[in-house]
């Protein structure tokens, strides 16, 4: 466990942070703006856990875990000083996200339509986060041009994005309160 006994320690006030194995780097370098990325979809999906219960709610939390994991990977980059026993993202947490996207996607209405964000406010929030997480996915993609990112943690974010896609519909009475793109209805 992490012991958190000083929240400021005025070593970013430089505009540069450290890693999980001590580099320093610019806090808007591409692996930063994807771990912020990454911090900012679990500050969304914590949004649609205050709309969500039971077993919803269990997946949501086991993510925001998750999500910390994904974080500590990226924090501490492949090739560096503490890559050995570095916490990384595993196939089998890519594996429980297909699982579960499996069995909700199975008792889905199907899609007629692009789905705008809504129907509620859990949906909505989880679109939120889908979102999100598709930009971290982007930022990753970005750092793995010119450093390693496990792959993993590149299928995991992935994933992500369709579970929070697939948990929304299931909230929106399993497809039925989906709200549909109707194209050219403003005209």
């Amino acid at each position: 466990m992490v012991t958190l006994d000083r929240i400021y320690t005025r070593g970013g006030d430089g505009g540069e942070t450290s890693l999980g194995d001590g580099e320093r780097v610019a806090k808007d370098a591409p692996r930063i703006a994807a771990i912020g990325a990454v911090d900012e979809a679990n500050a969304a999906i914590g949004l649609a856990r205050l709309h969500t219960a039971g077993e919803p709610d269990a997946f949501l939390a086991r993510i925001q875990n998750d999500l910390f994991d994904l974080g500590a990977d990226l924090c501490t980059p492949e090739g560096g000083r503490k890559a050995t026993n570095a916490l990384r993202i595993t196939d089998s947490q890519v594996e429980r996200l297909e699982r579960e996207i499996d069995r909700m996607n199975a008792t889905l209405h199907p899609l007629k339509s692009f789905i705008l964000p809504g129907g509620s406010a859990a949906a909505a929030y989880l679109h939120l986060g889908r979102t999100v997480a598709r930009r971290a996915e982007r930022l990753m993609v970005t750092l793995k041009r010119t450093e390693p990112v496990g792959a993993p943690a590149m299928r995991y974010i992935n994933r992500l994005s369709d579970h929070l896609f697939v948990l929304a519909r299931h909230l929106n009475d399993q497809g039925a309160g989906d709200v549909l793109w109707t194209p050219g209805a403003n005209r």
